[in-house]
């Protein structure tokens, strides 16, 4: 039987999976909330292609549309799709034993079930990626999107307990069934358990908490947290909460792991209420990392402890602020696919 291991993102990749968005709340209602979407979605694209290959997977149809904002040398697969958060509805890939890559097929089913979402088309771009990328497939019963986990490489994994844990996911399961299927799965060894994610991330249109917007191993001996230094805004109190998880976590298990701050812009509402902008949802990728920016003061800040924590890597800032207003960031609509 082989034995599956996620890498850290900074492993070495062949290629950085995408999805067009198409319709929905992703693409917008108005003609400029569709163009937004559009360039959003183009701009990652775009900015990754210049380091390694890039794939999009497109809804029937819209070939001609995606083709006018991409760059030529982004390849397209055309797949039925409801939305474009490809690190939620497309597979998790893993490296085996033996260097084989693997693709974990999660049960998706919109977030929880959410009331907004769709998912008949999505819930099988996991098995589609999957044999586009011609990996060896791993059904998982366990319902997870890959925003909901983050990992070090060596078999630590960030999980949150309104995520894995959701009644709306996985009614019944308990922390010891999850980790053992993240185990079998993912490689995964030990688990921190954050409480809960972001504010806003628990409102209509968000995951119920999503690690990927929380924490960050840059390198597996140091763990990149979010921090809100403003005690008005309500994650303030959250990422307070977390951190003190990750530090009990750390003494619990002995684990050696620095955990440094990477604070949240200073703008703290739109029109919307609080913002959950966070620099944590990155994607590191061969030689860069692309970082959310928000036109913000702190902007500078965050790139600056990024390039020291991600060493000869260009770091790309793309205005994110689109991608949050729809529910996610630049992790969120990206998946990496390790060299093997």
């Amino acid at each position: 039987m082989t034995n599956w291991r996620m890498p850290i993102e900074g492993h070495p990749q062949d290629r950085v999976w995408m999805a067009w968005p198409t319709s929905g709340y992703s693409l917008g209602e108005t003609e400029a909330e569709v163009d937004e979407a559009r360039r959003t979605w183009a701009a990652v694209a775009n900015a990754a292609s210049e380091f390694q290959p890039v794939t999009v997977v497109v809804n029937p149809g819209n070939e001609t549309v995606a083709r006018r904002y991409l760059a030529g040398s982004i390849d397209l697969l055309t797949a039925p799709l409801n939305d474009a958060w490809m690190r939620d509805i497309g597979p998790s890939f893993v490296i085996g034993d033996d260097g084989t890559l693997g693709a974990v097929n999660f049960v998706f089913n919109g977030w929880g079930d959410q009331e907004w979402a769709h998912w008949d088309k999505d819930q099988h771009i996991g098995r589609f990626v999957a044999e586009a990328a011609g990996a060896v497939r791993i059904d998982s019963e366990l319902t997870n999107e890959g925003g909901g986990i983050q990992v070090d490489g060596t078999g630590r994994v960030v999980l949150t307990e309104t995520v894995q844990l959701d009644p709306g996911r996985n009614p019944g399961w308990s922390k010891a069934g999850v980790e053992e299927e993240l185990a079998r799965t993912i490689g995964a060894t030990s688990a921190l358990w954050l409480p809960r994610g972001l504010a806003r991330d628990h409102e209509t249109f968000g995951t119920r908490g999503h690690s990927d917007i929380l924490a960050v191993f840059p390198h597996p001996d140091v763990l990149l947290m979010h921090r809100q230094d403003a005690a008005s805004h309500p994650d303030h109190a959250i990422a307070a909460a977390n951190r003190e998880a990750a530090e009990r976590w750390i003494s619990d298990t002995s684990a050696g792991i620095e955990i440094l701050d990477l604070p949240a812009p200073e703008v703290l509402r739109d029109d919307e209420g609080f913002v959950d902008y966070s620099y944590i949802n990155h994607l590191v990728i061969n030689g860069a990392v692309l970082a959310c920016a928000f036109d913000d003061p702190a902007d500078d800040r965050a790139a600056g402890i990024l390039r020291e924590f991600y060493p000869g890597r260009e770091v790309i800032g793309i205005d994110a602020r689109p991608l949050f207003a729809r529910g996610g960031g630049i992790h969120c609509i990206t998946q990496q696919q390790p060299a093997v």
